[in-house]
């Protein structure tokens, strides 16, 4: 048996810590910058890939029934396409909704908008930032900002042909993926374990956020309802969307029912719709859902606030409602296989990382 020689170990080149971090962010740029000029097309292949996990399980009590596995893949193609076009039916009436009670209520807003600008310059402000601050609020320009919405929308619905697409292939080939360790053996279990353990966080994760958007929806409909707000219906699906945005999707979905409660009702309305959302959404989504969140998805209160602005910075609007999976995704990737990175994935928020690791079944 031949020795190793000292003196080759020795010489081989050893890359210092602080070069191997500098190489890996440089790396990450490089990837990043990719995913950047590509996120016309990486927001919708990852939005489809979460659809087909999410109705992934749609599969496993119809096969064990006896259904042939391409009529189980068809099941979860036809449920995640229920999913999208309830979402999109949901969003287009309440984009209708909304461009219809900004005309019917277009001479209040000019009202409103003038009494600002008096205001702004009573307290000193100079006419051209006050005339500036009030065109926020001028019927035209919100017409004219849910016209460009309607813009995005159109580009949304072209991305969910892709999407749709995409759903086909990729619920085809988590079927075959399912037989990749009686294929492969028990060489490909970590591989497997990773990525069930991811699917099986991103599930619960948005069920999670479906559940609770609901309840919140519901409970602020009512509640705007019963204080005489218009379009309740409205702003309960603004509230739910929103719910699906970590940290920041609360503020989302206030800032509108709040405004037009200024414009029909006065401070006195704003204060209570203010209140409203204050008691049922704070309590529910900052205080109670961020538990639900961390035991299903185990990510830092941090962490999860900056994926929002990082992944809507690189990939777009799709970038806000994805972040959680999309960093979910890279530490999967980049974390869970290294053994030497346990430290980074328990400051990500993994508290199964201080664990020591279990032994591989042979």
């Amino acid at each position: 048996m031949k020795r190793s020689d000292p003196a080759a170990a020795a010489s081989a080149p050893v890359l210092s810590p602080t070069l191997r971090v500098l190489i890996g962010l440089a790396a990450a740029v490089i990837a990043l910058a990719g995913l950047f000029f590509a996120r016309e097309v990486v927001g919708p292949l990852v939005l489809g890939a979460v659809l087909v996990i999410i109705c992934h399980p749609v599969r496993h009590p119809l096969e064990r029934s006896g259904w042939p596995r391409w009529a189980a893949t068809t099941a979860v193609i036809v449920v995640a396409y229920l999913v999208v076009a309830a979402l999109a039916l949901m969003l287009f009436w309440a984009g209708v909704e909304f461009t219809r009670l900004v005309i019917d209520f277009q001479d209040e807003l000019q009202d409103f908008a003038a009494s600002v600008v008096e205001w702004l310059h009573s307290v000193g402000l100079d006419e051209q930032a006050a005339d500036a601050t009030a065109s926020v609020l001028r019927p035209s320009n919100v017409i004219a900002f849910v016209t460009s919405l309607s813009g995005t929308v159109v580009g949304v619905l072209t991305a969910l042909f892709f999407v749709l697409a995409y759903v086909i292939f990729m619920a085809a080939d988590a079927a075959r993926y399912s037989r990749a360790e009686s294929s492969f053996g028990v060489t490909a279990r970590p591989a497997l374990t990773r990525f069930q353990r991811y699917s099986s966080g991103v599930r619960r994760y948005y069920v999670v956020n479906a559940s609770f958007g609901a309840i919140v929806a519901i409970i602020d409909g009512l509640a705007l309802w019963a204080v005489g707000v218009p379009a309740p219906v409205v702003w309960a699906i603004l509230a739910f969307v929103t719910n699906f945005i970590p940290n920041i999707g609360f503020v989302l979905g206030l800032i509108p029912p709040a405004v037009l409660a200024l414009v029909v009702g006065g401070w006195p309305l704003m204060l209570v719709v203010i209140a409203i959302y204050i008691v049922v959404n704070v309590v529910l989504q900052v205080l109670v859902q961020p538990k639900f969140v961390s035991d299903a998805v185990s990510l830092s209160l941090t962490l999860s606030f900056f994926s929002v602005i990082f992944w809507t910075f690189v990939i777009g609007p799709l970038g806000a409602i994805l972040s959680i999976p999309l960093t979910l995704l890279v530490r999967a990737l980049v974390l869970e296989g290294d053994p030497d990175a346990r430290w980074l994935r328990w400051l990500s928020g993994d508290a199964d990382a201080a664990r020591p690791p279990r032994p591989t079944a042979t």
